[in-house]
């Protein structure tokens, strides 16, 4: 399963990780402005904004898990297994395969009001990209400095949610996710008062009690409240490498270790990435699971106004720096 957040210091970030049993073979991708977007539905893009972002790359096109485009809007894909439902195509809207969904929006939003304009006229159809990539259940965290949201296909229609924790996870829907903060509303990053029964004395005897309650298990719901409460208790300066730095830490609180989360066969679902992208000057960051090094691709280093796609290996491999 995943986690995706927003962070804001003086630039905006975005950024998820990928938890699974395996990887698919990613690599980091830029799509350049000329680069043409051919999609099932809506014909050929020639022309459009900048991307880069995780993707896995069949055919020349850039399946894309998490990007964000040279105006400073990002979007992630996460796993919404047993509720995302798509339509089939309908000839008053404009039809988009979920496989589509980011570029189809990244490519020609500057904004999130642009965003949700164009969310006005979209219809996700289930479309698979081909017989050996078939139709994955999704649901999306869309975003820029100024606004967030959460977008999901169900069975009773296109749900847009305003995301003010600017956080999302899997299962269950994002409603649910929001209501149940209600349960944590007593949860502190300061230190408990005793409200218990003030004529018995207690105290404190460690710090950090005033989260206790704050689950700590590796589900969706409980990773969804653990990311927005050390997202909303989050401070760091401005710097970049202060910002970064901070934004992998929020991040690193739902980490999977293997074995913690065995799904048969001798298989266990992993933290395979995590990414951080700086949204306002277009640099991605990324550790893997067994690099915990940040490296980082900087799209306005290569020719954005180019044709081709441009790709980056994933590193992997632990760097250890030996002192002696």
């Amino acid at each position: 399963m995943c986690t995706a957040a927003t962070y804001q210091t003086k630039d905006f970030y975005i950024g998820r990780t990928l938890d699974y049993e395996f990887s698919y073979g990613d690599q980091i991708t830029i799509t350049p402005r000329n680069y043409p977007f051919r999609f099932r539905y809506m014909g050929q893009m020639q022309s459009h904004y900048a991307l880069i972002g995780m993707a896995h790359v069949v055919a020349d096109y850039p399946l894309y898990y998490d990007a964000v485009n040279e105006k400073g809007v990002g979007m992630a894909g996460l796993n919404f297994v047993g509720n995302a439902v798509y339509e089939s195509e309908k000839t008053d809207r404009e039809n988009v395969a979920q496989f589509e969904f980011i570029p189809w929006v990244l490519s020609q939003c500057a904004s999130m009001k642009e965003v949700r304009t164009l969310l006005e006229r979209i219809n996700l159809t289930g479309t698979s990209f081909s017989p050996q990539l078939p139709t994955a259940g999704l649901h999306w965290i869309i975003a820029d400095k100024d606004d967030c949201i959460t977008v999901e296909s169900m069975a009773d229609g296109l749900h847009i949610y305003d995301n003010p924790v600017g956080i999302l996870t899997n299962n269950p829907p994002f409603d649910m996710q929001m209501f149940q903060l209600n349960n944590y509303m007593s949860l502190s990053a300061k230190q408990p008062e005793n409200s218990f029964a003030p004529e018995l004395g207690l105290s404190t005897y460690s710090r950090g009690m005033g989260a206790m309650g704050l689950p700590g298990d590796l589900s969706s719901a409980s990773r969804f409240v653990r990311a927005a409460f050390v997202k909303q208790h989050s401070v760091s300066g401005e710097s970049e490498a202060e910002s970064v730095s901070q934004f992998f830490h929020i991040l690193g609180a739902m980490d999977q270790p293997r074995g913690c989360c065995d799904v048969g066969e001798g298989k266990y679902e992993i933290t395979i990435y995590t990414s951080c992208c700086n949204a306002s000057k277009g640099i991605y960051y990324y550790t893997t699971y067994e690099n915990h090094q940040i490296t980082a691709v900087d799209m306005h280093r290569v020719d954005l106004d180019g044709e081709q796609l441009v790709t980056y290996e994933v590193v992997t491999g632990e760097r250890i720096n030996r002192a002696n």
